[in-house]
């Protein structure tokens, strides 16, 4: 009876063509129990069987590496269709592909994978960095070529990750541009006619994420208690393949990314107010549109019934904003808008974190240190008031 090849055992065979053919076996697939082999090929049998050797001590010394000629830029390619797509949300693919096609294939793309050195990797982080990314988008790649170099080292197509070697450049810190409670109320008043107030004023009062806030539906809100539920967000990703259509990009509903960011949230009483006229100018529409109306229960919607586009409702918010005369800043900052006004109110900073659905407070802390620091002076003033005594108070000195 044949004995089965055992892992890491070789053999040498002369083929048809003239060259001389080694196979080395190195496990099985997990999943269809099929031998994986690497294959080495050369004119003489001495060739072959020095390339074999120097196979088999690598993987002894664990530094082997799958023979291939993949340049990083396939590699990642690969790494996002066969272990990305099918394991993360669209949106977080989204923002892998780009960066992948954006940032890592023009620069890195076209190196060996074998050959993809530390100063590589380097030099790319402090060129991003030079050329003004932020401090997140520098972190994301770095995310992106590290997973992708690490599911590498596991498919023993390198022999380690030298992502790990390089030293992330800080990048640029995108400045909050938070508005004022002054300009917050001449905002509203401003804008007090449009067909989005409704949305502006709960935004102001809550701190929701765009894609919350567009996502909304009736069911998420009671009127009567005062409160909302995010349980969904609405984000327009991009096609990746052909099933829904020739469109580039897509709307779609998500759930929240954290566990985190399913809240429930107190609305406050005029936004109430606001969200019950609202509804009653929603039901004129429904009325007018009878069954052209794509009813689909969302509270801020198209008059036909459709999601607001997110980049729509952004160029809304930015010609409302010229509208009243204020300088331009991003809706996210209208976020930042209430947080800030919120700490500045002396409200816990435990508090502002899980309205804002952040999954750990350090984060919250970390983004408005500015106004903590204000807060943290305050408290030092309160507290040198309290321990002045009545010596120090009246200016006089003890004999």
């Amino acid at each position: 009876m044949r004995k089965r090849r055992g892992n890491h055992e070789g053999s040498i065979v002369h083929r048809k063509d003239g060259r001389w053919m080694a196979q080395i076996t190195l496990g099985r697939h997990p999943q269809t129990g099929k031998p994986k082999r690497a294959f080495f090929y050369a004119k003489t049998r001495q060739q072959v069987a020095d390339q074999l050797a120097q196979a088999l001590s690598d993987l002894g010394r664990g530094s082997f590496v799958t023979p291939h000629k993949l340049t990083l830029g396939e590699w990642l390619e690969t790494w996002l269709k066969d272990y990305k797509q099918p394991s993360v949300r669209p949106v977080t693919f989204d923002s892998y592909e780009t960066m992948v096609r954006c940032h890592l294939k023009p620069v890195l793309g076209h190196i060996s994978l074998k050959d993809l050195r530390p100063e590589h990797v380097q030099r790319f982080y402090n060129a991003k960095r030079d050329a003004g990314l932020s401090r997140r988008s520098v972190r994301l790649l770095h995310t992106v070529l590290h997973n992708a170099l690490k599911q590498a080292m596991k498919n023993q197509l390198v022999v380690r990750n030298v992502s790990e070697a390089t030293t992330r450049p800080a990048g640029t810190t995108r400045t909050m541009e938070p508005l004022t409670m002054d300009q917050v109320n001449h905002f509203l008043t401003a804008v007090k006619e449009d067909r989005l107030f409704a949305a502006l004023f709960l935004e102001v009062g809550t701190g929701l994420r765009r894609g919350e806030l567009l996502a909304l539906r009736w069911q998420d809100i009671d009127l009567d208690a005062g409160v909302l539920q995010v349980r969904q967000t609405l984000v327009r990703v991009r096609n990746h393949s052909l099933l829904h259509g020739d469109r580039k990009t897509r709307l779609i509903f998500q759930e929240p990314k954290t566990a985190h960011s399913k809240r429930t949230i107190p609305v406050p009483a005029d936004s109430i107010l606001e969200l019950k006229r609202y509804k009653a100018l929603q039901a004129q529409e429904k009325l007018l549109l009878a069954h052209a109306y794509n009813d689909q229960g969302l509270v801020f919607c198209q008059p036909n019934g459709s999601p607001i586009d997110p980049r729509n409702f952004t160029r809304a918010f930015d010609r409302l904003l010229k509208q009243a005369g204020l300088p331009h800043i991003r809706f996210h900052d209208a976020r930042h808008t209430f947080a800030t006004l919120m700490l500045e109110l002396g409200e816990s900073p435990k508090v502002v974190q899980t309205m804002l659905g952040h999954s750990r407070i350090a984060t919250t802390l970390d983004i408005y240190s500015h106004v903590s620091l204000d807060l943290e002076k305050r408290a030092a003033a309160r507290l040198n008031a309290a321990l002045r005594g009545p010596s120090l108070s009246s200016g006089t000195t003890a004999h």
